[in-house]
């Protein structure tokens, strides 16, 4: 089964969001092909799993910073700081 001590975080945590979602790719496409065991499908499954949860960190990472951006680049009082549930 998949790792579930700090080693693996820490290996997922430094990939790229470029690696990452090669990677995931090739696992789905995996997955896809069949012929895996049940064990080597949950495994994978699992790495699947962690791999988009990886990505998904990487965008909401950039949503962050490009929202931290618009906010500076806007004059206080704007009406984008206005509330935009209309």
């Amino acid at each position: 089964m998949a790792s579930t001590d700090g080693q693996g975080a820490d290996e997922l945590a430094a990939l790229s969001y470029e690696e990452a979602r090669d990677e995931l790719v090739a696992v789905v496409a995996r997955l896809e092909a069949g012929g895996a065991s049940l064990e080597e499908s949950l495994t994978l499954w699992e790495r699947g799993e962690a791999l988009a949860a990886r990505c998904q960190q990487w965008l909401d990472g950039a949503r962050e910073r490009l929202s931290a951006a618009q906010s500076q680049d806007r004059p206080a009082g704007s009406p984008e700081d206005a509330d935009t549930d209309r």
